[in-house]
Order: structure tokens, then sequence, then C-alpha cells
């Protein structure tokens, strides 16, 4: 009978939010780059995430604060309502530098929303289940990350950009209509005043989770490579659909979220983390070396079932650390230190490809060496705290 009054009805509610919120933005992420080109930008591409990523990163602080002070409802909604804003205007850009500043105020969604989520699960859900918790609500994600691009990609194909964009916008406004639904569970909220809003040093960072940080940051350097470089490694494949390849690997990590998130609650965090970077690491290796489609796709599974596991574990593990008054914050840093990572691996990879083929294993054998930086942390950190 517990196992059965865990997860209540507000929950399930929260995971479909979660689908079509994730839905919404990564529907127009396989189109960007050649949106971009279109617009003169062709040799930007490495901006279209880690442009994103930087308003993101800085404003997980506010949305980390705003979660403990103001309540979890507002900081999801908010986030919510930029992405439904932000798809209107994609189809009105006729400039680079349009499409520029509409990306750094896109990056706001998910520096709101997925904070709000997560310390709203971590509310309802007892520190036991956790894990298993984060795993529902990253499986609900990456429905919608699977189902969006190539959603996306059909739409954009068959009737154009634009009706791909103002139907990114309806999936935003439908996971509003369905978090309003949602009982707030912030006991203490506060009225909104310059002391919320304002950021001191304090709500920066939170010093206890800077473990789970540090693994992030290179974890996450191959998620920004991945989206940056997927669309033009789709085009040189032959892959008319590039949304396909994005639906490939969030299927893959689909599969593995529930189980990588109940394998951390009974056999710990660290030893979870240690398996499922070393597969990052493997996955780069393949995915740079691929010949044929086949070889691309399965690099690609490899990946998305290690990134499936990877990531509902840190958010399990940086709860875990963090202290029950400040857990927005705990839950921001890590977030700070995701779009850290993915800012870097988009840039950089965008840097290093260049537009030229013959660069992917490059920026691919970058992806591995620093995952495997990744596990020598991990191993050479005994004391690390696994649950």
């Amino acid at each position: 009978m517990k196992k059965e009054r865990v997860y209540s009805s507000q929950f399930w509610l929260l995971c479909f939010s979660a689908l079509l919120f994730f839905a919404s933005f990564n529907m127009i992420i396989p189109e960007l780059p050649e949106y971009l080109t279109k617009l003169g930008g062709a040799d930007y591409k490495g901006l279209v995430i880690s442009l994103f990523t930087i308003t993101a990163m800085i404003s997980r602080p506010f949305s980390g604060k705003l979660a403990d002070r103001l309540g979890r409802k507002p900081v999801i909604i908010f986030g919510g309502a930029v992405c439904l804003i932000c798809s209107l205007f994609y189809p009105w850009l006729s400039t680079i530098y349009g499409f520029f500043i509409l990306r750094l105020f896109h990056g706001f969604s998910t520096g709101f929303s997925p904070t709000g989520v997560s310390a709203y699960v971590s509310d309802v859900i007892p520190a036991e289940r956790r894990g298993e918790a984060m795993g529902f609500i990253g499986t609900a994600g990456a429905i919608g990350m699977a189902s969006g691009p190539a959603i996306g990609g059909f739409v954009a194909n068959q009737f154009g950009l634009h009706w791909m964009f103002y139907l990114s916008s309806f999936f935003a406004f439908a996971a509003i209509a369905t978090v309003l639904s949602v009982k707030e569970t912030l006991r203490e909220r506060h009225e909104i005043s310059w002391a919320i809003i304002k950021i001191n040093k304090e709500d920066l960072f939170e010093p206890l989770v800077i473990a789970p940080c540090v693994v992030m940051i290179l974890a996450a350097y191959a998620y920004g490579a991945m989206y940056t470089l997927l669309p033009d490694l789709g085009k040189h494949f032959g892959i008319q659909n590039k949304g396909v390849l994005f639906s490939f690997l969030t299927v893959a990590s689909l599969m593995v979220r529930l189980i990588a998130g109940k394998a951390s609650d009974v056999y710990g965090r660290v030893p979870v983390l240690k398996v499922t970077i070393a597969l990052i690491m493997v996955s780069m290796v393949v995915i740079g070396l691929a010949d044929q489609r086949w070889i691309l796709i399965t690099g690609i599974c490899l990946y998305g079932l290690a990134q499936g596991s990877t990531s509902p574990t840190l958010l399990a593990w940086a709860t875990d650390l963090s202290s029950a008054e400040h857990r927005g914050r705990g839950i921001a840093s890590l977030y700070i230190s995701m779009e850290m990572g993915i800012g870097l691996g988009a840039f950089i990879s965008g840097l290093v490809y260049a537009n030229a083929h013959e660069n992917f294993i490059i920026c691919f054998g970058i992806c591995s060496a620093l995952s495997l930086v990744a596990v020598i942390y991990l191993l050479s950190k005994r004391r690390l705290i696994s649950n």
C-alpha cells in the first residue's frame, strides 16, 4: 500500500506538463541550424545551443531562490510562458542578431521550469524513492524530447518552419494549462519583493552539491556537442528528417531512466554513475568513428542509454546532499553546472567542427576524454556520499 500512495495524481499531472514542456523547446532544435543558415549565420551554429544555455545558467540562481521563497508553481509557469512567447516570435525574425537575442531570451525557459519541477518532486517524494521519482519525471521529459524533434521535423518538412514554431508555442501553452491544476507544495511562501529577487553571494551556488556538479559539467559537455552536431551529422549520412536522430537518442534514454533511477536508490548514486559515464565515453568513440548509418545510430542509442541513466542519478544525488530549506538552490546549482557543460560542449564543438566533416572525430574524441576525467574523479573520491 505504501508504494501506491507515493505517486499522487498531482505528480502525474506534473509529469505530463514536463512532457509537453520538453516537447515544446526540443521540437525546434533540429531545424534551428538550417534556419540560422538561411539567415546568413552558417558559421555560428555552435551558438544555437550555447546562447540558449547562457541565460539558462544565469537564471538558475533566481529560479532556485524563487522556488524556495515564492513557490514551485510560479517558477514552472514562468518557464513555460517564455517558451510560448519565444516560439511565436521565431517566424518573424529576419536578422542573425535578432535570432541570437531570441535564443538568449528562450534560455530562461529551461532556467526556470526544470528547477521548479525538481523541487516540487523532492517535496512530495520520500528520499528512499527519490531516484525512482526522478526517473519517472525524467521519463516524461524524455518522451517529450523524443516526440518533439520528430514531430517538429515532420511539420517543418510538410508545412514549413513557421507552423513548426506555432506548434511549439501551443505545446508550451498546454504545459502551462496542465500545471495550473497542480497544488503548490511550498509551505512558507513569501510575498514578491526586492529581497526575493535580489541575488546574494550565497544564492549563487550550494557548496554541499559540488561533487555532483563537477561530474555534471564533464558529462554534459557531450550533450552540448551532440545537440550541436547531430543535425549536420545526419545530413552527412543522408538522413532527411534530422529529428529522427534525436528521437533515437531520447527513446534510448527513455528506456533506461526508470531502471537507472531505481538502481541508484538501491546501489547508490556514485556506483551507478561510474558505469553510466563510462558508457558515455564509449558511445562518443562509436559516433566519432561511425562510417555507416547503423553504426551512427548504435552510438546514438548507447549515448541515450548513458545520458538517460546519468541525469536522474545526478539529480537525485544533488537533492540528497541539499538541505531541506535550500533544496531549490541545490537543484539550481546542479542545473547551472549542466548548462555550463552543455554550453561549452556546444560552443567548442561548433568551433572545432567548422563545417568540415572530417572534424567530427576530433569533436567526439574531446567528449570521450572529458567523460574519462569524470570517471577518474568518481573513482578518486572514496568519501563521496552516494546515498
